[in-house]
């Protein structure tokens, strides 16, 4: 199964390539559109602001590609900002639109917290996921981020944290899958994850002849 993580300029690439190699799999790190278009799975890292993420992938004609693999049924896993990149927005720096594949915002830690949250911190499952297979409840992950994500809809929902609020920090919805925390540096339980990705999602091959309409789904104004 060929993996692609996307190269738009932005995120610690060479280090998720590497966390694929450990667990068996062969990823490649491309910013040729030709490639991208071709991989049977996509990975979608982020680091750093949202709306600077956003701009890259605009500027590269990836935007557009990522909305259409997805449209088509492609596995697709955001990571960190990356996942925060399939909602319809974030509040960071004012207003700025994403990729709508899931409906929601990205909203920033308030109170008295220490932002960013950085740390092991845990996993708390809310329903069965394939990312989840081999993976026990409440297991920790490594986290690096300052906003969160607010889906609409709580069925895409899949694992969530606690800092300060309760959110999600693993969501999935058909061939679209997202991560807040960073799995090339949780150790055993984020290679577990890359794994299954980059091997399960068998029932997902029968999207290409249905998949969901993330194309034509309505964003907020």
């Amino acid at each position: 199964m060929s993996v692609a993580i996307i190269d738009y300029g932005v995120g610690n690439l060479r280090s998720v390539e590497k966390a694929f190699a450990a667990t068996g799999c062969e990823a490649i790190v491309s910013g040729d559109e030709s490639v991208l278009r071709e991989a049977e799975r996509l990975v979608l890292p982020g680091v750093g602001a949202f709306a600077a993420c956003m701009k890259a992938l605009k500027e590269r004609g990836f935007d557009r590609l990522v909305k259409e693999r997805a449209s088509e049924g492609t596995p697709l896993l955001g990571v960190c900002v990356g996942m925060q990149l399939l909602f319809d927005e974030s509040e960071e720096f004012g207003s700025t639109r994403g990729l709508g594949l899931l409906r929601g915002s990205v909203r920033r830690f308030r109170g008295e917290l220490v932002v960013p949250h950085i740390g092991w911190n845990r996993i708390h499952q809310t329903r069965s996921h394939e990312l989840f297979e081999g993976i026990e409840e409440g297991s920790f992950c490594y986290f690096v981020h300052s906003y969160y994500c607010e889906p609409v809809d709580a069925s895409v929902v899949v694992g969530e944290t606690d800092y300060g609020v309760r959110y999600a920090s693993v969501v999935a919805e058909g061939n679209v899958c997202g991560v807040q925390f960073h799995p090339e540096k949780s150790q055993e339980v984020g290679l577990r994850m890359l794994k299954k990705f980059s091997t399960g999602f068998q029932d997902l091959q029968n999207l290409q002849d249905d998949p969901v309409n993330h194309e034509n789904r309505v964003n907020p104004v």
